[in-house]
């Protein structure tokens, strides 16, 4: 059975900076794309970003790209998400993902099909 696992979320002023982890267990975690995205009060989930089986082939949002980086520690099992120069809008719950099946890219998780999804964690700009 695989399990996603976010943690990191907090409070933060805007302009200041957080990192979320992301851990996969119950399969080989190299092997499957992964992605974030994020939920928003009285909005729907959105795609913040994501990244293919192979750690490259990176995309992101309009809303977040240059101030959002994705990186892997395959080592350690964990997906991040470092989020710079945060703005109140960045506001939301977000959620860890990675693919149902193997060898897939980070535009196959942007369509929200077939994926595993952790719970969320919950982060909060202050303005």
């Amino acid at each position: 059975q695989v399990h996603v696992v976010e943690s990191g979320g907090g409070l933060v002023q805007a302009g200041g900076s957080l990192r979320l982890s992301c851990t996969v267990s119950g399969r080989p975690f190299s092997t499957y794309a992964m992605g974030w995205f994020r939920q928003a009060p009285g909005k729907e989930r959105e795609f913040v970003g994501g990244m293919d089986w192979r750690g490259s082939g990176i995309y992101y949002a309009d809303s977040v790209k240059g101030r959002f980086t994705i990186s892997k520690d395959n080592a350690k099992d964990t997906l991040y998400l470092l989020m710079d120069n945060l703005k109140s809008e960045d506001t939301a719950v977000y959620y860890c993902a990675t693919s149902a099946a193997p060898f897939t890219t980070a535009q196959d998780m942007a369509s929200m099909k077939g994926i595993y999804w952790g719970l969320g964690t919950q982060v909060t700009v202050s303005s």
